[in-house]
């Protein structure tokens, strides 16, 4: 099984994640943000990952923290639990309709963190959460993870469906992108034997 645990400290937040690859979608996820455990929870039933979170941060200042740590700390478990990242696919892609809105995400498990955004909301607030702490969740997951991904919302009005079709199209692109190729099991999909690093 292809899995990972980490614990991430600081004087803000306090997060662990558990991540198991070749999962079921069971999720377990305790940030103290409501908003956020729904769309972890979407996450993880959507990739098949099973996923556990705990997260303790300073949310009397605000969700900023809370929300960017458990980025991280989900993505560092993602990381780990790819390894070298042999036998993989490596590219994975969706298209998420959700009533009105249509979201797309693209991405590569390449080693090379990287983010392109192209999500508006018309709301500075879902619930008590700020929209723009969206973007820094998918942030610090790309870069922790080690992922190329790229996350555009092509059309709609419903900033919650927005927002939720855009990790749900997170979590069925990195099935796919996770999913162990047959036909390369013991191989790095690259050209240069691995991945990371320069072009």
């Amino acid at each position: 099984m292809r899995q990972a645990s980490v614990e991430r400290n600081t004087k803000e937040t306090q997060i662990s994640a558990t991540v198991s690859l070749d999962g079921t979608g069971a999720y377990d996820v305790k940030t103290g943000i409501g908003f956020l455990d729904h769309m972890l929870e979407q996450l993880s039933r959507h990739s098949l990952m099973d996923l556990t979170v705990r997260a303790e941060g300073d949310l009397h200042i605000d969700f900023h923290h809370t929300t960017e740590d458990s980025g991280y700390a989900v993505g560092e478990a993602v990381s780990k639990a790819l390894g070298d990242r042999r036998g993989i696919v490596r590219y994975g892609a969706a298209t998420i309709p959700m009533d009105e809105t249509l979201s797309r995400v693209s991405l590569d498990c390449s080693n090379r963190p990287f983010l392109v955004w192209k999500v508006d909301f018309s709301r500075p607030k879902l619930g008590d959460m700020d929209t723009e702490l969206f973007k820094e969740w998918f942030q610090a997951f790309a870069q922790s993870a080690g992922i190329t991904l790229h996350v555009e919302n092509a059309y709609g009005e419903n900033n919650h469906h927005i927002v939720e079709s855009c990790f749900k199209g997170l979590a069925r692109a990195l099935r796919q992108a996770i999913e162990l190729d047959p036909r390369q099991t013991d191989s790095v999909p690259s050209t240069k034997g691995v991945l990371g690093g320069s072009l």
